[in-house]
């Protein structure tokens, strides 16, 4: 269970995507990664270990090989930093009713009515004044406190509200800050909040990239504790289970690595997320630094793999019926591959072998996941990085209920599970 309160823990501390990469990057420095820049030149050596931020919420992290790393290839976890929730827009501050509200704007599929009556907090980076211009100072920001809250609408005002309402984005979602004392300070409530946290001067704040987070500690649920209980498990799970295992990575051959990216959740479509190009550009670097030789790259492309590692649906205990009638992957009972007949999932026979053999070398078990035929799935990073990296894929997770939820659930023992298949994979 060690490994599943580590998750836990990380979670915590992880309040939004910004949060997950700084997090991420305290335990690669600990175990002796170094930083790299995409703007300087890199010296990249045998056995070496290498991070890269882009952005702040993504995140790169590798070990050169040791010997045969062309024949071997790149060994690549993929995952996403973020997960559904509500963003503040600029110049947030609503006044109606004399309560002060915040102006938000979901962000990816959140299921709205979780995120209503319980305590939230805010977490992201500011951004300040600096002396150049093109590199404003950058601070992360997240208030250890319950500062917002969603209300409901009472049963009584609403007589008709558990036959299911629409709930409206812009109306019902805005979340109360403070009731209204002074009309004249009304606009600068929230700087002056973020300034008072930070310990800096109202003036400086430029901008902010600010999420709304549950302010609620992750739990284990259930009789004998088989289940975790937490925001954003969706898909920090992955996350910590790709990264654990690689801090654990001593010796391997070829080139081992995760990619944590960030905006999976709104398709991806950003500088850091799977569509940019900067993954197929660390990649090519990493193989001139192996060999010169221009063939060298796609040699190491046809010698690699790629794991696609996102949260998966486990059979719902209440509605089996919208499940396949076969595949109904269940918590606690191993890792799931998925699979797809028109590839928004990438395994195919050949990468599922694959994933089989790794892991029965784990010794761990394995259940599949297809969609009912009558219903469509969302697709993952594997299906994105497909369009750029031509490299044998496959698309695992651990199952879970609640996905999307404000507060999500999942087996306490899959998490063990999915680092010892990681531990084997970057070592095979």
């Amino acid at each position: 269970m060690q490994d599943s309160k580590d998750l836990l823990d990380f979670i915590d501390q992880s309040p939004c995507a910004y949060w997950a990469v700084e997090n991420a990057k305290k335990k690669l420095l600990d175990q002796d990664f170094k930083p790299l820049l995409l703007k300087e030149n890199w010296n990249l050596e045998k056995k070496g270990k290498y991070f890269l931020d882009i952005n702040g919420s993504t995140l790169i992290a590798f070990i050169m090989g040791e010997n045969k790393m062309i024949e071997n290839g790149f060994k690549i976890a993929v995952s996403h930093t973020d997960s559904p929730t509500f963003k503040i827009k600029p110049d947030p501050i609503i006044i109606q009713n004399n309560y002060a509200k915040l102006n938000t704007e979901m962000y990816g599929g959140a299921i709205l009515n979780t995120w209503l009556d319980r305590p939230l907090s805010l977490a992201g980076r500011i951004l300040l004044k600096s002396d150049d211009l093109f590199n404003p100072i950058s601070k992360l920001i997240y208030f250890d406190e319950a500062l917002l809250y969603i209300p409901n609408v009472a049963i009584h005002l609403r007589p008709k509200i558990n036959d299911g309402i629409a709930l409206n984005k812009q109306i019902d979602m805005l979340p109360i800050l403070s009731q209204v004392k002074n009309h004249l300070e009304n606009n600068n409530l929230l700087n002056k909040k973020i300034a008072n946290e930070l310990k800096i001067d109202e003036n400086d704040i430029l901008d902010f990239d600010l999420f709304l987070t549950p302010y609620e500690k992750a739990c284990f649920v259930g009789l004998d504790q088989e289940f975790i209980s937490s925001a954003r498990i969706d898909n920090l799970a992955s996350v910590h289970a790709s990264l654990s295992a690689l801090l654990k990575t001593q010796k391997t051959d070829g080139v081992s690595m995760i990619v944590c990216y960030d905006n999976e959740e709104v398709g991806s479509g950003t500088k850091q997320g799977a569509t940019s190009p900067f993954i197929n550009d660390i990649l090519k670097r990493i193989s001139r630094s192996i060999n010169t030789d221009p063939d060298t790259f796609s040699k190491m492309k046809e010698n690699s793999f790629i794991v696609s590692a996102d949260m998966a649906h486990a059979v719902h205990p209440n509605n089996p019926d919208l499940h396949d009638p076969k595949l109904q992957p269940q918590m606690n009972k191993g890792i799931v591959l998925k699979v797809n007949a028109n590839q928004n999932y990438t395994t195919d026979g050949l990468s599922g072998a694959i994933v089989k053999q790794l892991a029965n070398k784990a010794n761990i078990k394995l259940q599949y996941y297809a969609n009912r035929s009558d219903l469509r799935g969302g697709a993952t990073l594997g299906h994105i990085l497909m369009s750029q990296l031509n490299i044998k894929s496959a698309d695992i997770g651990n199952p879970m209920l609640s996905m999307h939820s404000a507060k999500e659930l999942a087996g306490s023992y899959d998490h063990k599970d999915m680092i010892a298949f990681f531990k084997v994979f970057f070592k095979s």
